[in-house]
């Protein structure tokens, strides 16, 4: 059996200003560094092999400082690209609420929340599912089979794209679900990748 933690980055500077952020390279806000901190007190009694988060400073900078916290500072630790937000394209850096007005709450809502529908220059759920899934098969699921521990910290949905897959969701479930910031969510794995168990903790 195998142990796999996701989570996302804590709040960014963007969050908190309610902006379109997607590979926009923000920092976290001072609450995102207190829910960081709050993620390793809640993972300071689990065992990890190895880590892993994006490119992204935001998520770089909540996976560092939750393991301190844990004191689990040994672990390798890789950041990729495909682990990455979905890109916004045209709406990066743009307030959601500006947005909608400007362009509508229907179609904002489309292309935050179809599956296949991007927003201009942008990309869509499954755009995102195509870079991250097969980093995931080639690079964490041998892992995985082998009985390691692996934590991951990235992004809503990037995430989304990697619960869709471990649970089995189908596009509309997966859109609808909800990943709060900073909170870690534990599987238990059996060596064909079919969950044992998941929870939040």
């Amino acid at each position: 059996m195998a142990q796999l933690l996701i989570f996302r980055h804590g709040q960014s500077v963007w969050n908190l200003e309610n902006k379109f952020t997607g590979w926009v390279d923000v920092e976290l806000s001072p609450k995102g560094i207190e829910e960081a901190k709050q993620a390793g007190f809640k993972i300071q009694n689990l065992h990890f092999d190895y880590a892993y988060s994006s490119s992204l400073l935001r998520a770089q900078n909540t996976l560092i400082i939750a393991l301190k916290t844990a004191n689990h500072t040994e672990i390798p630790i890789a950041f990729d690209k495909a682990l990455n937000e979905r890109m916004y394209g045209d709406l990066e850096g743009l307030d959601k609420t500006e947005t909608a007005k400007k362009y509508g709450e229907e179609q904002v809502k489309i292309w935050r929340r179809s599956f296949d529908i991007p927003p201009p220059n942008g990309e869509s759920l499954k755009d995102t599912a195509a870079r991250v899934l097969p980093y995931f098969k080639d690079e964490i699921i041998p892992k995985l089979k082998e009985g390691k521990s692996i934590v991951i910290v990235a992004h809503g949905n990037s995430l989304r794209a990697l619960i869709m897959f471990l649970e089995q969701m189908t596009p509309e479930q997966i859109l609808e679900f909800e990943i709060g910031t900073a909170q870690p969510r534990l599987y238990e794995l059996d060596e064909n990748m079919k969950v044992l168990n998941v929870k939040n903790l």
